[in-house]
């Protein structure tokens, strides 16, 4: 279940045939995409081929991984790369040479050579955290409220 990353070669640019080569999909493939998911929106040089640059690369890498493998519906798939794209998380990838993975998010797991597949958990997590939160909050307005109030004196 849990592939290797792909090995994206050094360079600055990409032509759609190599994309699709890394990505294993056909061209019309990622046009649909790029007119789906507004992130991935590709250069055109001067004769008006697409040049992809490696975030593109990546990110079409993502967008399969969360259609084919996660089996995300495409509204889910945008929303959920919209999250990791604001969260900041950068994508998992091996350089050609050293084999060693680039990543900041997740990377224990990329170490292991697993992908997080409990969506349900980080849900939870989430809403845990919004509880905390809001506990937190609500703490702090009753701490405002005591110092607002006036003192009584003896």
């Amino acid at each position: 279940m849990g592939r290797p990353a792909v090995a994206i070669p050094e360079k600055l640019f990409f032509k759609i045939g190599e994309v699709c080569e890394l990505a294993g999909v056909q061209a019309h493939v990622l046009r649909y995409w790029e007119s789906e998911f507004p992130m991935l929106a590709p250069q055109k040089n001067r004769a008006g081929q697409r040049v992809y640059r490696k975030r593109d690369v990546e990110i079409a890498l993502r967008i399969k991984e969360l259609l084919y493998e996660d089996q995300y519906t495409i509204a889910g798939a945008k929303k959920r790369l919209a999250n990791d794209m604001r969260a900041g998380g950068k994508l998992r990838v091996v350089s050609p040479e050293g084999g060693g993975e680039n990543s900041e998010a997740g990377a224990s797991q990329a170490a292991e050579g697993t992908r997080s597949t409990n969506a349900p958990s980080v849900a939870k997590r989430t809403a845990e955290d919004r509880k905390a939160v809001q506990r937190v909050a609500t703490e702090l307005r009753e701490i405002l409220a005591m110092l607002d109030a006036p003192t009584k004196r003896r």
